[in-house]
């Protein structure tokens, strides 16, 4: 079994390594391998050299202290092989131990970069805890087991040494002859029959002989005087030799001092060590050393390290003079000294500091507020005043409407159910995700929901010709604009079908395959003999189009990668498969998730990584982190899940959807975590700057950063410190209604014009209330574009006047009549209806609350649908079908739907409805009448052909006259 892992882990290597040569990616493949052998082998011969001299040095006195009875069993040339054979598999232990463990931790020790910043209380370079004193602690944790193994060894070498050349404990008085066969040179005795076994009853055997006699009235244990240990004679006597039984107790004693003596150097080091801990305390009011930790618990470890130092001494002398009480005075003393400190500790928290905690507390608390803020990149947040007036003009409205026409009405979940069932053409194909960007649509800066179209591995036929040589990509993506709606309620889509069809002049794409994504976890072979699957088509299934791989990634098929990736993957078809020839390649690990941690699994990266479409061909970009829990006075984010008290958005990793290219990019250069993995991986990570602008165009400020900064700004935007300790100002992230449920708010996308600038630009956002109280106290805003990336504003609310927050917003919905009554309407005629997310629009100096409202029938395979939009501003709720209709109510005709220059907007009849509107309203009317009357719903079923009547009469007033007559009401 030995032989078979060692086997598969060296066709593991193997294969390893073609794939890192196929990206191009050699040296971090090798990084760690040279690490290891470069701080191994010298480590291991280092270890073993000085094992083996002290294994020399133990024999050494050992003979030189201790008369033997008998010549060793072996000779001395096979001692000596035991004591090398021994350092070499100490040194291989600790090796081991020590380089797989500490190899990337020592890296980081050399290559450190410089954080600028010290802490307050050691005046230290953050540098030392974020790289060094990790390391340093493994280290130290490392050495006690070293020193736990050396303890062992030697008690192993003293045993081989004891079964070689028994000791003369006991001095024999024979009356019968012993007869020997021969002698050493050195005046020992060789007995004929001497071997290991006997070494170690004679040993132990002549002294449990001698314990028998005292114990049995002179007769050995089993009768007759003979030990069952050893061959003695009857007939002989022994009396205890003290000079041997002390040499032997003075080796033992000079093995016991060394090892007391590294154990209080190392209890020493521990306390060293624990005094930056107090760093990351979490004592009272403040995360960090505070009052207590500085005056009381620093100084308590202080005195522990020089004690421990004295105990070492104490403990060496104490041995040595065999004074056992100088032995264990010090240890005494340190552990009344910890009791007492423990007790100094709480009685001088709760007896100074609670009384006076602000007092006491306030330079440590603002230790506490910086560094979190640092750790957490929040330090340099701009603070701009939001007047939030209801002052809004139809003129503001058309002076905004790039902010106003990229109003997301369409959510993801809907969106991605209406792709699977309309855009996956076929039952293999599917969208794992829907996600969010911004593109260029016929000349204006638009957000969209784009969606990869790929291959389901679990819905196709499990043959391995399927598997691997057939279905090997998906194809295309899906586009659509997040504020338009088809008439029936469902996204307006930009690019859709098979092959892509695009409506926009600006993407046009030519490379729509997918051989790398979300869903591929099977390996694949290409350019084989068997054409691979390619999209199918619109006519005859035997009519679907093949195609054969063009691009670059791969590993050839020689006969030797044959044989190891069919050892590998375990399949003899790869090494017997007719369809392979010597162009055929194997592509591997294509999962883009699995890929990126494969190659630097260092990094923490994002679980929503999202595909864009640039220069015709698609990518996908994953957003990777750089993270700590090291960063001293930094609060972790959240205690119970992770003790991650440091990030940073520092690196975009760019994967080629057709060839697999992978590319770690480094967007911040101010990032010293970020700078140290540039250092140790020189070929992997690329300055921002080469990255091409098509891609720069669609990087994001990560929801999930955003999302972590925010939770941590609700405490520590507060930087008086007399706030803070009071909390006076405590924030938490709004609430909405989503569904039909209340929860936390996330971070959403918007493209739109912020206050004060004067083009729209990619954000996302997030509202803040005050803690335990629903109105508006802030909005935080992180900025995308640009120089202005990573860029994060916080529009504060007026303290002096009051500001609707989300789930007040909600009430007001809750509270009117007229959308209380359709949603009770569509609950009644077997339909749900779902709230989606309500969207906080700064406009001007003045909010404006959008919330979309789907219908989904009941059936199964039913689709999600836009049915109405709420619109809320200065304490009026407008709903309406569309966006613009709510819009139109809120500011007058023609203020969502901009009259053409030179012309003047047209009131439509009976309000702001459009034809197209009323249309659409109709059929919904008449679809719920439908729903109404199947599930016998009298009430409602008059109600909506009352609302069919209306509608009609609104579209042709003049030829509906009559419909009074023919369309009976709820009355009749």
């Amino acid at each position: 079994m030995v032989v078979a892992a060692g086997f598969g882990g060296l066709v593991n290597f193997a294969t390893d390594y073609l794939w890192f040569k196929e990206l191009g990616y050699t040296s971090v493949f090798f990084k760690q391998l040279i690490t290891q052998l470069e701080i191994g082998i010298p480590s291991f011969l280092i270890i073993m050299v000085l094992t083996y001299f002290y294994l020399r040095v133990l024999k050494r006195g050992y003979y030189k202290r201790v008369d033997t009875v008998d010549a060793p069993a072996v000779s001395e040339k096979t001692l000596n092989r035991i004591s090398l054979g021994l350092g070499a598999a100490f040194g291989v232990l600790v090796t081991i131990t020590t380089v797989t463990g500490l190899w990337f931790q020592i890296l980081k020790y050399f290559n450190s970069s410089s954080f600028g910043v010290k802490d307050p209380i050691f005046g230290l370079d953050v540098s030392f805890y974020i790289f060094r004193l990790e390391f340093i602690t493994q280290l130290n944790q490392i050495a006690i087991g070293i020193v736990l193994a050396f303890a062992a060894l030697t008690l192993i070498y003293y045993f081989i040494l004891l079964s070689m050349r028994r000791p003369k404990i006991f001095d024999q008085q024979a009356n019968a002859q012993t007869n020997y066969s021969e002698y050493g040179e050195d005046g020992q005795s060789y007995r004929n029959n001497n071997n290991f076994g006997n070494a170690f009853n004679g040993l132990f055997g002549e002294a449990f002989g001698k314990f028998g006699q005292s114990f049995n009235g002179g007769q050995g244990f089993g009768g007759g005087g003979q030990s069952p240990f050893g061959n003695s004679s009857k007939n002989s006597s022994s009396k205890l030799n003290n000079e041997n039984l002390k040499e032997l107790l003075h080796i033992a004693s000079n093995q016991l001092t060394v090892l007391g003596v590294i154990f209080f150097l190392m209890v020493g080091a521990n306390f060293f060590l624990r005094q930056y801990d107090l760093l990351y305390s979490h004592t009272g009011v403040l995360y960090g050393a505070g009052f207590t930790d500085i005056n009381v618990t620093l100084w308590v470890y202080r005195a522990m390290i020089v004690l421990s130092i004295l105990a070492a001494i104490f403990f060496a002398l104490g041995i040595k003079r065999k004074k056992y009480k100088m032995v264990f005075t010090v240890p005494i003393i340190m552990i009344i000294l910890g009791a007492i400190g423990t007790g100094a500790a709480i009685g001088v928290q709760n007896l100074v500091v609670s009384p006076d905690e602000i007092n006491k507390e306030s330079q440590y608390l603002q230790n506490n507020i910086t560094f979190t803020q640092y750790a957490y990149d929040l330090q340099g947040v701009t603070i701009k005043n939001f007047p939030a007036t209801n002052s809004l003009t139809k003129q503001d409205i058309a002076n905004n409407m790039g902010t106003i026409q990229n109003i997301r009405i369409n959510d993801y979940e809907p969106a991605k159910k209406f792709y699977n069932q309309t855009q996956s053409i076929r039952p293999y194909y599917s969208f794992d995700g829907v996600d969010v960007d911004r593109y260029m649509i016929n000349g204006e800066y638009t957000q969209t929901f784009l969606s990869a179209r790929e291959i389901d591995e679990t819905k196709i036929r499990q043959e391995w010709l399927n598997k691997h040589l057939k279905y090997t990509h998906g194809y295309g993506i899906t586009l659509s604009r997040v504020d338009k709606v088809t008439a029936s309620g469902q996204p307006d889509m930009l690019i859709d079908s098979i092959p892509p069809v695009s409506d926009v002049e600006e993407i046009d794409i030519t490379r729509p395959e997918i051989y790398f994504g979300e869903l591929t976890g099977n390996y694949i072979l290409v350019k084989t003999n068997e054409e691979e699957f390619d999209y199918p088509s619109r006519g005859e299934e035997e009519d679907n189009v093949y195609t054969t791989y063009q691009g670059d990634a791969g590993i050839k098929l020689s006969f030797l990668n044959r044989a190891l990736f069919a050892i590998k993957e375990q399949s003899l078809k790869l090494l017997v498969s007719t369809n392979i020839t010597n162009e055929s390649r194997i592509i591997i690990n294509r999962n883009i998730m699995e890929r990126a941690q494969k190659i630097m699994p260092f990094l923490q990266y994002d679980a929503d990584p999202y595909i864009v479409t640039v220069d015709g061909k698609l990518y996908w970009i994953i957003d990777a982190y750089t993270t700590s829990s090291y960063y001293p006075y930094s609060e972790p984010y959240d205690l119970m899940r992770s003790n991650m008290n440091y990030i940073r958005n520092s690196v975009k990793v760019v994967v080629d959807a057709y060839n697999g290219d992978t590319s770690y990019y480094l967007v911040n250069d101010e990032d010293p975590i970020a700078a140290t993995y540039a250092k140790i991986y020189p070929k992997l990570f690329k300055n921002f700057e080469e990255m091409p602008e098509s891609l720069k165009a669609h990087i994001r400020y990560p929801n999930a950063m955003f999302n972590i900064q925010a939770n941590v700004y609700k405490r520590y935007h507060m930087n008086d410190v007399k706030v803070f300790y009071q909390g006076e100002d405590l924030w938490d992230i709004s609430n909405e209604i989503f569904g039909t449920e209340e929860v936390q708010m996330t971070p959403n996308y918007y493209v739109m014009k912020l206050p004060g600038e004067s083009d729209v630009e990619f954000i996302n956002s997030i509202p803040y209330t005050p803690s335990g109280k629903r109105n508006m106290t802030g909005l935080l805003v992180a900025r995308n574009d640009g120089p202005h990336y990573g860029q994060l504003v916080l529009y504060q609310m007026p303290k002096d006047s009051f500001v609707d927050g989300p789930m007040q917003i909600e009430s007001q919905i809750d509270q009117s009549p007229e959308i209380s009554k359709e949603f009770s309407l569509w609950n009644s005629s077997g339909s749900t209806y779902i709230r989606g997310n309500l969207f906080i629009i700064p406009i001007e100096n003045s909010l404006v609350y959008v919330e979309p409202v789907y219908l989904e029938a009941s059936n199964t395979g039913s689709l999600p649908e836009v049915k109405r939009v709420i619109v809320a501003y200065g304490g009026r709720i407008a709903y309406e079908p569309t966006l613009g209709a709510a819009l139109d109510s809120l500011f007058g005709a023609g203020t969502g739907t901009p009259a053409a220059p030179g012309e003047e907007p047209q009131e439509q009849p009976g309000g702001a409805h459009t034809s197209d509107e009323l249309i659409r309203l109709a059929n919904e009317a008449f679809e719920n009448a439908t729903r109404a009357q199947q599930n016998g719903d009298w009430s409602s079923y008059g109600q909506y052909l009352n609302q069919l009547k209306d509608y009609l009469n609104q579209l042709m007033p003049q030829e509906t006259n009559d419909l009074d007559q023919q369309i009976p009401t709820d009355e009749q």
